[in-house]
């Protein structure tokens, strides 16, 4: 419809624009066609005053018609008016709100819509259907059955893409007061809000696996220590050489608890944040060198030589640099520990420019024995392990490879893994790079390692 329609004026009828030529064309031509034979002498001066008279009284009563319908019609006016347009009040309040929402009319286009749901969902010129912007069949059939005169509504749905995200909108129709009404009418606006749920779902579900993984992976230390605290309750009472071996051996198997703890806690934290995506620069280069310099005594006591192959700065990427060291640190670390019958690890960092987009790339390369194909796809699980008694004399949790996984996704970056038995291993991470800041804009203490980013790739030759 036009906007006369959303006015409340017709397309057609007595109350419509330019009715009154066509009501009073007729009339007027009538009267013309009898002064016309009147004054040329065809009609007698009494049959044309009749005729007058009575084409004259027809015209004065449409007249009188037209003139009292278009009346009703202007009073009207204001009134649709603001069955259609939310006035001032109701804008501020719904823009004063948090979440995004939306007001439309009884037939589901919008007539406002608050900055939260611009921003969330993206732009809506009003007077387009909510359908421009909102495509979730659930909502849109919610939206009808409101719009048609049906009670509130509330719908859930989940979004897959670019991350799992839960939603819940509510569908009320407002009704303004004082307004004449008939059976079946709908709703003079409908207010749509939506709340996103994400985080509270993303709780509910870590709670859930917290519980079910905790309890799992602590059953065995919890048994051990169980076990020797009865020996020392009874047996071992008074043997000093059993005692001080068990308590040692307890003191490891509570340290393993508060390790397995930590890391559960941390991995929690991280995949609530899943959906954020950090925004400081980092120098990645400068990362790998601070990684390399903290594991040096790792590397001694493992008799592993750890070979860097680093660009002077760079390459710069948008993250949080404390999760990006322990990115690197997991991988490294874990090439020390499993990989030390090579002994040597690799740390390479550099700027991939084949594609669209430069992309920053740290590969971290060990020569011993290798990852069976089998496992590969499933390093990244929580507490998978491809050999339980090696990764525990580690002192490994399970986890160190899942928490590389979500802290890699949340700054949109990749893990790619290559290896084949008696091989070695490669664990690559790609990130995507940073647009050149100044020097002073780089986080932290990488701010005056360079004035210009001078990358290079590096090929790690076969050992």
């Amino acid at each position: 419809m036009d906007d006369d329609d959303d006015i409340g004026f017709d397309s057609g009828g007595w109350g419509a624009p330019g009715t009154v030529p066509a009501v009073l064309a007729p009339v007027l031509a009538a009267l013309g066609f009898l002064v016309f034979a009147a004054l040329r002498g065809e009609l007698s001066s009494g049959t044309a005053l009749l005729g007058i008279l009575i084409v004259g009284a027809v015209g004065f009563v449409a007249a009188l018609g037209l003139g009292a319908r278009v009346r009703r019609r202007v009073r009207r006016a204001p009134e649709a008016s603001r069955t259609l347009w939310p006035d001032g009040g109701m804008k501020l309040t719904v823009e004063a709100l948090p979440e995004p929402c939306y007001i439309a009319d009884s037939r589901g286009r919008l007539r406002f819509a608050n900055a939260a749901a611009a921003a969330a969902f993206g732009p809506i010129q009003p007077g387009d259907p909510l359908s421009f912007r909102l495509r979730v069949p659930s909502v849109l059939e919610a939206l009808d059955r409101v719009s048609a005169g049906g009670p509130a509504e509330a719908v859930a749905w989940t979004e897959k893409i670019p991350t799992d995200r839960w939603y819940e909108a509510r569908i009320v129709p407002l009704r303004l007061p004082g307004r004449e009404r008939r059976v079946g009418d709908g709703p003079d606006f409908v207010f749509l809000m939506i709340h996103d749920q994400t985080e509270q779902k993303r709780t509910e579900t870590l709670r859930a696996d917290f519980v079910a993984n905790a309890s799992h992976e602590l059953r065995t230390p919890l048994a051990s220590l169980s076990g020797f605290i009865e020996t020392l309750q009874g047996p071992a009472r008074k043997d000093e050489v059993a005692r001080e071996r068990f308590l040692a051996i307890m003191a490891e198997q509570a340290r393993r608890m508060g390790r397995l703890i930590d890391d559960l806690l941390h991995l929690s934290r991280i995949e609530m944040r899943a959906h954020i995506r950090p925004s400081a620069l980092v120098d990645l280069g400068a990362v790998v060198r601070t990684v390399a310099d903290g594991l040096e005594p790792l590397a001694d006591e493992n008799e592993v030589v750890i070979v860097r192959e680093l660009p002077e700065s760079g390459p710069v990427v948008r993250g949080d640099r404390d999760e990006l060291v322990q990115v690197v640190e997991n991988l490294a670390e874990n090439a020390i520990k499993y990989g030390a019958a090579g002994k040597r690890v690799v740390l390479s960092c550099w700027t991939d420019r084949s594609g669209a987009q430069p992309a920053a790339i740290v590969s971290v390369r060990d020569f011993g024995p290798g990852i069976a194909p089998e496992h590969q796809p499933r390093l990244t699980e929580r507490f998978y392990r491809v050999d339980v008694a090696t990764s525990r004399s580690q002192r490994g949790t399970g986890l160190g490879l899942s928490i590389v996984k979500h802290i890699l996704a949340r700054h949109g970056g990749r893990l790619s893994i290559e290896s084949q038995p008696g091989k070695g291993a490669t664990f690559i991470l790609r990130l995507d790079c940073a647009e050149a800041p100044p020097p002073a804009a780089i986080d932290g203490e990488n701010a005056g390692l360079s004035k210009e980013l001078h990358l290079h790739k590096t090929t790690i030759g076969e050992s």
